[in-house]
C-alpha cells in the first residue's frame, strides 16, 4: 500500500527536542522534493520546511529557522524533523508531504506534538 507515515511525536516541555520521521511505504521517495507541515487547533495548516529531493537543499518558516533540522535518508526512503528549542507554539499536528511536479501528491496521517510543562 503506497502511504506515509509519520511518527516520533509525543508530549515534551519548552526547551525540549523531539525528531519525528517520515516513511514512504510502496513508493521511491528520491524524486519527490518533501516537506513537512503542522496544524494547531483553529489554525490553517502551515508550511513548517521542505527538502529537495538530493537533500541538498532546505528552507523553513521563519518561525523555526535555527531551532528546526529537516534531513532525509533516501536509502532508508525516510525524511526527519529534529525540533529543539521546543515552543509551546510548537504544538501541533505535524504532517509529512511528498511532491513532484508529473507524480502523485502523498501525505501522511499526523503526528501530534504537544509542548506543555
Amino acid at each position: 500500500q503506497v502511504r506515509l507515515v509519520e511518527s516520533g511525536g509525543g508530549l515534551v516541555q519548552p526547551g525540549g527536542s523531539l525528531r519525528l520521521s517520515c516513511t514512504a511505504f510502496g513508493f521511491d521517495v528520491s524524486p519527490y522534493r518533501m516537506s513537512w507541515y503542522r496544524q494547531a487547533p483553529g489554525n490553517n495548516m502551515e508550511l513548517v520546511g521542505e527538502i529537495s529531493p538530493s537533500g541538498g537543499r532546505t528552507n523553513y518558516v521563519d518561525s523555526v529557522k535555527d531551532r528546526f533540522i529537516i534531513s532525509r535518508d533516501n536509502a532508508k526512503n525516510t525524511m526527519y524533523l529534529q525540533m529543539n528549542s521546543l515552543e509551546v507554539e510548537d504544538t501541533a499536528l505535524y504532517y509529512c508531504k511528498a511532491a513532484q511536479s508529473g507524480r502523485p501528491v502523498y501525505w501522511g496521517q499526523g503526528t501530534q506534538v504537544t509542548v506543555s510543562q
